[in-house]
């Protein structure tokens, strides 16, 4: 398949700065090369997984075939790239991390005949493992060859050239695409328009409705994904006691510093972050997505950070602590924490099999509005804020109680709303639980000495078949002992990520 980038003028891979080698030059670079075969390769432990979701969605589209793209390199500046994150969906059903493959299920008769289109290996068979920097060995390293990936990933792998020839024969009726990732893909395939129903609300095109299975069969994690996810909360408490360990009770530091400092932690023992860390000091705390980290810590004041690692099979914790950076919390930031900590729980409680998902939402709600109305802030009795027609305590909690968790830190987005939001929680979802109360720094209908406070307390829960398990209850919860494990951390003193193991 042809990529995504305009036409240069140069060979794929290469820039138009690269030099005209003499041939001498070639020549020598062509030779003298020793194998480099890999002997030994087994499947992957996991390869079994990802088999048996390509069969539980050969099973929910039945003689039809599935296209599901992975994407490319994106451009971050110039001739660079940022670092490649494969299609969520692509490698759940694969397990390759690897930018420009496309999975092809096609119908056999009794199921689907699955087919991984890669890129093939840039060896030193080719003048390309050395004159192209987006491919080549000598530039990126070496990558597996296709034999070797079908070995790895227990699944047929084929050169991405042949796919050409084949898109043309599909027949479109009976063919889905998993789209905005491969634009030669798309293009081959025209989509379906959209249409409306005899109510006149949008219907699902065949595309959408293949993303939505896709993501509502994501939704049920198996032991192997659990143990992914409890393996990057892991880490992630790891990151948050190095953070603890390196924060000042009694001078200012910046953001970017425990960030950084938390960002050394998952690359170290995971792919990296899974999300572009929050780390909101004093005010900062009370905008929802604060990635900008270019504040200070003050004492006195509470530093939120929502942070998670994601770890190196792709799937993210996402767990927010809010702590007092004197390590004492005052009565009035204490008093706003219980309240948030009170929802939190109460939301926790509520989660078990067969519960419907908003009203794990409407339990932490009401908590919160309970305690504004304590405070002296909701507008008006209780009942009367929750109501659908008013719902004023939103001004101060903003978003909802938490989301679906997993390869992705916002999981399975495309699901439908009867099987997402308006649906039911089952053994096996993974979602966060995670209430806060936010007083802007100019919200006049808060006493001053509120305004300015944010307060979150996120932690990612697993649906068992009778009940729940916090996966992050390796970090405190509650006022007290996040006081305690603040002061613990600080006297084990700081840790130089990878040395200390």
């Amino acid at each position: 398949m042809t990529d995504n980038k305009a036409d240069t003028g140069t060979k794929k891979g290469e820039r138009p700065h690269d030099p005209a080698y003499p041939e001498k030059f070639l020549n020598l670079m062509r030779s003298g090369w020793g194998p480099s075969a890999l002997t030994g390769l087994v499947a992957v432990p996991q390869a079994e997984q990802h088999a048996a979701r390509r069969r539980a969605l050969s099973d929910a589209f039945a003689g039809e075939t599935l296209i599901i793209p992975t994407g490319h390199e994106k451009v971050r500046s110039n001739d660079t790239f940022f670092r490649f994150r494969a299609n969520s969906d692509y490698a759940w059903l694969t397990g390759d991390y690897d930018p420009e493959g496309v999975l092809v299920l096609r119908p056999n008769g009794s199921g689907h005949d699955a087919v991984l289109y890669r890129r093939p290996r840039k060896s030193t068979e080719s003048d390309e493992f050395f004159r192209s920097s987006q491919y080549g060995e000598l530039w990126v390293g070496r990558r597996h060859a296709l034999d070797e990936m079908s070995v790895l990933l227990g699944i047929e792998c084929r050169d991405l050239a042949e796919l050409e020839s084949i898109l043309p024969d599909l027949e479109r009726a009976k063919a889905r695409v998993l789209r905005g990732f491969d634009t030669a893909v798309d293009a081959a395939i025209p989509a379906e328009a959209p249409t409306t129903g005899s109510d006149g609300n949008p219907q699902l095109t065949r595309d959408r409705e293949f993303a939505a299975v896709l993501s509502e069969l994501r939704m049920f994690k198996d032991e192997w994904e659990i143990a992914q996810l409890q393996d990057a909360v892991d880490i992630t408490v790891r990151g948050f006691e190095d953070v603890a360990r390196i924060l000042p009770t009694n001078r200012s530091v910046s953001e970017r510093l425990l960030e950084g400092v938390f960002a050394a932690r998952s690359r170290l023992e995971g792919n990296g972050i899974g999300y572009d860390s929050i780390v909101g000091a004093g005010s900062h705390a009370t905008t929802l997505h604060w990635i900008t980290n270019d504040g200070r810590t003050t004492p006195g004041e509470l530093l939120l950070m929502d942070m998670g690692v994601e770890n190196n099979h792709l799937y993210t914790a996402d767990v927010t602590r809010t702590i007092p950076v004197t390590g004492t919390f005052s009565p009035l930031q204490r008093q706003v924490y219980d309240i948030v900590y009170a929802s939190q729980q109460a939301g926790m409680e509520a989660v078990k099999p067969g519960v419907d998902y908003k009203d794990i939402h409407t339990t932490c709600m009401r908590v919160l509005a309970e305690g504004l109305n304590d405070l002296g802030i909701l507008p008006s009795t209780v009942d009367e804020a929750m109501a659908e027609d008013s719902l004023l305590y939103r001004r101060w909690t903003l978003h909802g109680f938490g989301h679906m968790l997993g390869i992705d830190v916002h999981d399975c987005a495309a699901s439908r709303k009867e099987h997402y939001w308006g649906g039911k929680l089952g053994a096996g979802h993974v979602l966060t639980v995670e209430p806060g109360l936010y007083f802007q720094a100019n919200d006049e209908l808060v006493p001053e000495e509120l305004r300015g406070i944010g307060i979150r307390i996120e932690d990612d829960v697993l649906v068992t078949e009778d009940g729940h398990r916090n996966l992050s209850d390796g970090l405190p919860r509650t006022a007290d002992d996040v006081e305690s494990w603040l002061d613990e951390q600080r006297q084990a003193g700081p840790r130089i990520a990878g040395l200390d193991d």
